[in-house]
């Protein structure tokens, strides 16, 4: 794999991978291992990879899955925590790209601003921002690694006269590297991992912290490390390692089975689970009682209990309740209580977005994202030769990415043993009005219904239906139909790069 691009042109590969995160990295691992010989590069926006574990910044920011099924299928994790903080999830994917030398062909503060794909020529051409210099790539493929969210405009919440507080605002999204928080009086805005991750952190140091919720969210502790580990003690290391990871993918999915199926009795189990951790003055009720059911919202993963040793300590606290106003000092609650903050954290979710805000066009005219149905989960109606790069909201993002890429390398081998310059999901006219509409991502959080008209479409037929799980998709990727919803172009294209 010589990374080199064709002909001679710096900006000109068969594939352009958009992002340097978990989904970029997988990419560009299968594409130089599964089509040797292919041109290919990154374009990372950030002057560093890692995506969302180089983005967030805030105190203990870790994963919410786990590094088993996180983690690379082609480089496992290595270690006995399934629950990682951000800098050892960052490391991990820097020594992968190292170590497959990956890393060669990122090109850093490279930013994607629109692409454009030419029918006549097969080719897209994508308009990129090259560290201030406006630079134009071409392409063969395109794929999106960018992740689902907008990494510069977090998600608005109509937080009443907020403008009016004297203490400071931050957003997770944003943390200040300087901001000193010890013996300050803190109120997190919010309920889901973010809340739950910052709580017990900063109360290491903070006077008080407050997690103040509209409503609650489900939480499971787990011990931060593997109940398989005495296995490694008789099995050689990568088999150790492939059946952890194998334990983990089906006992994942068998528990959201299981609460799906069961919502009552998977309640019951979650109440046990919370309820024995609580100190005496924080009640289950109302403020570890959702009002919905078991993975209709992304469960919310402890590591060894620390949120609930934090409120045991008793130096923080739950509030369940809505904002009246944002005062001077705090915040009044509609029941009447005042909070105090020194410092309020927004911790309120993410503003999703698809291409990394990029704007797409096919000969010119503007492709509406919100306005096309995904084929089998990776690619765009009427877009040729594009894929995105979306995982699971149930499981861990990376086996989503890994299915999407083992798929795009066995499209792209077909398309070159047949002689193909471009394929395109389309659907039969008419096609669309037999199809009912599903959402693209199974869950009812608001960040998910509010960003719902700027997703792709789903729906309940075909190969237009949104993804269901790891197992079936990567049968898919592997062996499923390539015809189905699909155009094909035929011309004199050569996926694979000779050396310069």
């Amino acid at each position: 794999m010589n990374g080199h691009a064709m002909n001679g042109n710096s900006h000109t590969f068969d594939v352009i991978i958009v992002g340097a995160g978990i989904s970029g990295i997988n990419a560009a691992y299968r594409v130089q291992d599964q089509l040797p010989g292919t041109c290919y590069a990154l374009l990372e926006a950030r002057d560093d990879l890692g995506g969302t574990w180089d983005l967030f910044k805030y105190p203990g920011i870790r994963s919410d899955s786990d590094l088993f099924t996180f983690g690379f299928a082609f480089n496992p994790w290595n270690r006995s925590n399934p629950i990682a903080e951000g800098s050892a999830i960052k490391s991990y994917v820097r020594e992968t790209a190292e170590k497959f030398g990956i890393d060669r062909n990122i090109r850093f503060r490279h930013k994607l601003q629109s692409a454009d794909w030419s029918s006549d020529e097969n080719v897209w051409n994508l308009n990129v921002d090259a560290d201030g210099t406006a630079t134009t790539f071409k392409a063969r493929f395109v794929i999106f690694g960018t992740g689902y969210y907008n990494y510069h405009n977090p998600l608005q919440a109509n937080i009443p006269h907020i403008e009016d507080f004297q203490g400071k605002i931050v957003h997770p999204q944003f943390w200040p590297e300087d901001l000193d928080y010890t013996g300050k009086k803190i109120v997190i805005i919010g309920s889901g991992a973010t809340a739950i991750t910052l709580l017990p952190n900063l109360a290491e140091k903070a006077e008080r912290v407050t997690m103040l919720q509209r409503s609650p969210t489900y939480i499971l502790s787990l011990p931060n490390r593997s109940s398989s580990r005495w296995l490694a003690y008789l099995l050689p290391s990568s088999l150790y390692q492939k059946l952890q990871r194998f334990i983990w993918i089906y006992t994942s999915r068998i528990f959201f089975l299981f609460c799906q199926r069961f919502p009552g009795f998977a309640r019951w189990i979650l109440k046990l689970n919370v309820s024995r951790q609580l100190p005496s003055h924080v009640s289950h009720d109302p403020h570890f009682k959702p009002r919905y059911n078991p993975w209709d919202q992304r469960l919310c993963v402890c590591p060894d209990g620390d949120f609930f040793q934090s409120l045991r300590r008793g130096k923080a606290d739950v509030r369940t309740d809505t904002i009246k106003t944002v005062t001077k000092r705090g915040i009044t609650l509609n029941s009447g209580e005042e909070l105090d903050a020194d410092i309020i954290i927004t911790a309120t979710g993410l503003q999703l977005q698809i291409a990394g805000g990029s704007k797409l066009s096919v000969d010119g005219k503007k492709i509406e994202i919100g306005s096309k149905y995904l084929w089998n989960g990776v690619m765009l109606q009427d877009l040729p030769n594009a894929s995105f790069v979306i995982g699971y909201t149930n499981a861990s993002w990376t086996l989503g990415a890994d299915a999407t890429a083992q798929f795009i390398t066995r499209l792209l081998k077909s398309m070159e043993e047949r002689k193909l310059a471009a394929a395109t999901p389309r659907m039969k006219e008419g096609e669309a009005e037999s199809l009912e509409e599903r959402p693209l991502l199974n869950l009812n959080s608001t960040y998910v219904t509010v960003a719902s008209k700027h997703l792709p479409l789903a729906a309940d037929k075909g190969p237009w239906q949104p993804r269901d799980h790891y197992m079936k998709d990567i049968k898919f990727a592997v062996n499923g139909d390539l015809e189905t919803g699909m155009e094909y172009v035929r011309g004199d294209v050569h996926l694979r790069a000779k050396s310069d």
